[in-house]
């Protein structure tokens, strides 16, 4: 099996599979995101402890690369500190949107599965909507995000 074909596989159990696929009932920050393109609609809830994510789930429903991308970016973040979380946010952009984009891919653990959107321009604000939306909910944006 080459490097590819897991990818895949990684994509597609997390979609079967969405992991922190929930509502957290007291999350202390949220945040709305859609991508009209798509059709993709998710809610990101966070439970911070002072500034680390000490819980991160998501709900919505949405694409194959939405949905998968939704559920690894909850599984890394949780006891990542908000400087963290920016970090991946802007490691996760790079990765997803510049062909010179200088991130360590050994670094970026299952997220790298991910790395092949970029192929496809037209999917790749389906992988980054839940990664706006993120930033959002670290912001305290009121506003939903699109994808525009």
């Amino acid at each position: 099996m080459d490097l590819k074909d897991l990818y895949q596989d990684i994509i597609v159990d997390h979609n079967r599979s969405p992991r922190n696929f929930r509502r957290i009932d007291h999350a202390t920050r949220m945040a709305q995101g859609y991508n009209p393109l798509c059709g993709d609609k998710l809610v990101i809830y966070m439970t911070m402890n002072g500034d680390v994510i000490e819980d991160v789930s998501f709900q919505g429903e949405g694409c194959a690369i939405s949905t998968a991308s939704a559920s690894l970016m909850t599984e890394v973040l949780r006891g990542k500190t908000e400087a963290e979380a920016e970090a991946l946010f802007d490691n996760m952009h790079r990765l997803l949107t510049e062909d010179e984009h200088g991130v360590e891919i050994d670094e970026m653990g299952k997220l790298a599965a991910l790395e092949g959107v970029r192929a496809y321009p037209t999917r790749v604000k389906c992988a980054t909507l839940c990664w706006h939306t993120l930033q959002a909910a670290l912001e305290e944006h009121e506003q939903p995000v699109t994808t525009e």
